[in-house]
């Protein structure tokens, strides 16, 4: 296999360049957007998988230059008492720990460590559609350009143009919450360095962390209706702050005071999820990321699935006896994994009760936690699993 198309520049699809480049495969990035930060304002969180799977690909100090780690977690209750206070993943290990940064920062160090290893990526194309045959697949861009490979990876995120072309019919859904992102410098500082508090309020699940420069990184979800397009285009940072701050007024705990000593640095979307089920890959072209599996952002897994994603498919090109093989071998480990996250995130966001452990407050193990860190290491074959 010579040429590989990955569709869209976002996470999934820069990290799939930098595994397969590191893999063998000549593969080229082709990105709607004309610069390097999708989704500049939001912020997310690499958990310990996420940054053991950057690590696979060399990736780990281009992404470690941005934002900051993260190696406790404590959690609230309404009234501000403190439940637990935990270590985040693997915080002994300072290449593994949780990482917040924002999307856009993470986006930016991800295509500068690809164009550095001479990955072309190519800004401002569009992708209209997706012609598959018997001896390539190529790409149709809006601006009449076209792209011919090998194989085509969709990974241009929760409304992908490529996951059209495979599933029609797959659409999108509601999670039940609103997400709203901020950031402020005014909020007095009560968080040491390195700690994310989350806050089970009564009317809003709350979050927030803050940098070593002083700037304080939040988050709140909030159940209720979707918002509609047009009104989250309109809405501006003061009507957010006004919709948001009386419901966290409610408790007693920092998160109304947080929100209300944020500026201009408030944005909100509707946390969407894929259905489980819905199909990744047809003839020549295969989904991965958002594209793929979007969860609701609950359990903080979507960036991470995404590297998890890039490395093995990469493995899995690498190691099967051939393409076909190869797509459902990858299929295979990654579709019981991500799914279940996105039944578990769906049903948090929603508020449906998850049986037990979980209910009694045990995590329940993801679909291969057991042999992720066997399956993501580099030199074992993924085909015959030695190495």
């Amino acid at each position: 296999m010579a040429r590989i198309l990955v569709i869209g520049g976002g996470i999934a699809g820069t990290a799939a360049a930098l595994a397969l480049h590191k893999a063998g495969f000549e593969s080229s990035v082709h990105e709607a957007h004309p610069g390097s930060a999708e989704d500049l304002g939001a912020f997310l969180t690499l958990a310990s998988n996420g940054m053991r799977a950057l690590a696979q690909i060399d990736a780990s100090d281009a992404v470690r230059a941005v934002g900051f780690p993260l190696t406790s977690m404590r959690v609230l209750d309404d009234a501000g008492a403190e439940l637990a206070q935990v270590p985040l993943g693997e915080a002994a290990d300072s290449l593994l720990q949780y990482r917040c940064l924002r999307r856009g920062d993470l986006n930016a160090a991800l295509q500068t460590e690809a164009a550095r290893r001479g990955i072309v990526i190519r800004h401002g194309a569009r992708l209209a559609s997706v012609q598959d045959g018997p001896d390539g697949v190529t790409a149709h861009f809006t601006d009449g350009s076209t792209a011919t490979g090998d194989l085509l990876i969709g990974a241009d995120g929760l409304n992908s143009t490529v996951r059209r072309q495979i599933a029609p019919d797959a659409q999108p859904c509601y999670a039940g919450q609103r997400v709203f992102y901020g950031y402020t410098r005014a909020a007095a500082r009560s968080e040491p360095d390195a700690r994310i508090t989350m806050v089970r309020g009564s009317t809003a699940a709350f979050g927030h962390a803050v940098s070593p420069d002083g700037e304080t990184y939040w988050f709140a979800r909030v159940a209720g209706e979707p918002l509609p397009a047009d009104e989250i285009a309109d809405g501006s940072p003061a009507g957010w702050r006004e919709l948001l701050v009386p419901l966290l007024r409610k408790d007693a705990t920092p998160a109304a005071d947080i929100v209300a000593a944020t500026g201009d640095d408030v944005m909100v979307t509707n946390a969407t999820e894929i259905p489980a089920g819905t199909p990744w890959r047809s003839g020549r072209t295969l989904l991965v990321g958002d594209a793929a599996h979007a969860a609701s952002p609950v359990t903080g897994q979507g960036a991470s699935m995404a590297l998890e994603d890039a490395v093995v498919l990469a493995k899995s090109l690498r190691d099967a006896p051939d393409t076909e093989t190869a797509l459902r071998l990858y299929e295979e480990l990654r579709r019981p994994r991500v799914e279940h996250n996105i039944t578990v995130s769906g049903n948090i966001s929603r508020g449906v009760h998850s049986p037990s452990p979980a209910a009694r407050g045990t995590a329940v193990p993801r679909p291969g936690d057991d042999e992720l860190v066997r399956l993501l290491e580099w030199g074992v074959d993924v085909w015959t699993r030695s190495g």
